[in-house]
């Protein structure tokens, strides 16, 4: 347990920003019409009996804006890419060409870009719970602390105000980077 305010808010800091690192990388995610290698990460291939990340069996390029070209390096495995990347509930629908796999982005509907932002704005209310966690904990150490007088009231009330300013700045980081995204989505 951290006995001092610097190693405390270091541990909710470092934590914080790991829920905050988990937004960007579901953001990356959503499709927003625009290709990104990272779209294609949740894709998983049955590969070699075992069900395996699609960057482990192929390279995800972006030859263009609106097409991602897979380049898988096993040729056997082809098809079992493009039914994973059909399947995977993204609404792609992928073309082999030998090894290559080109998968065109297809125009975003409103309705789908609707569905974007309500998910976008889940995946953003998800990481404020986790982050108010992380200041909960905090919360629960600088109590635990003044109980064992380790610290004194006022300590205990200047630490909970400064885990308060930085669960506050954290949640802004988290309402901009969700903006942004909607912004994204909202693009044509």
């Amino acid at each position: 347990m951290a006995t001092d305010l610097d190693s405390l808010k270091q541990d909710l800091t470092r934590r914080m920003e790991g829920a905050l690192e988990a937004l960007r990388r579901e953001f990356g995610g959503l499709r927003t019409g625009r290709a990104s290698p990272a779209l294609l990460d949740p894709v998983k291939v049955e590969a070699y009996g075992q069900m395996m990340p699609l960057n482990q069996v192929s390279t995800v390029a972006v030859p263009e804006s609106r097409m991602l070209t897979v380049q898988v390096w096993d040729r056997s495995m082809v098809n079992a890419v493009v039914a994973a990347i059909r399947d995977c509930g993204l609404g792609l629908n992928p073309q082999p060409d030998g090894q290559l796999v080109r998968v065109p982005l297809p125009m975003l509907t409103e309705e789908r870009r609707n569905e974007l932002a309500k998910t976008a704005a889940k995946y953003a209310e998800n990481a404020r719970i986790a982050v108010r966690g992380v200041r909960r904990d905090g919360m629960e150490q600088i109590k635990a602390l003044q109980k064992k007088h380790e610290i004194s009231e006022d300590d205990e009330r200047d630490w909970a105000d400064q885990v308060q300013k930085l669960t506050d700045s954290f949640i802004k980081k988290l309402d901009e980077n969700l903006a942004e995204k909607e912004k994204d989505i909202r693009q044509v």
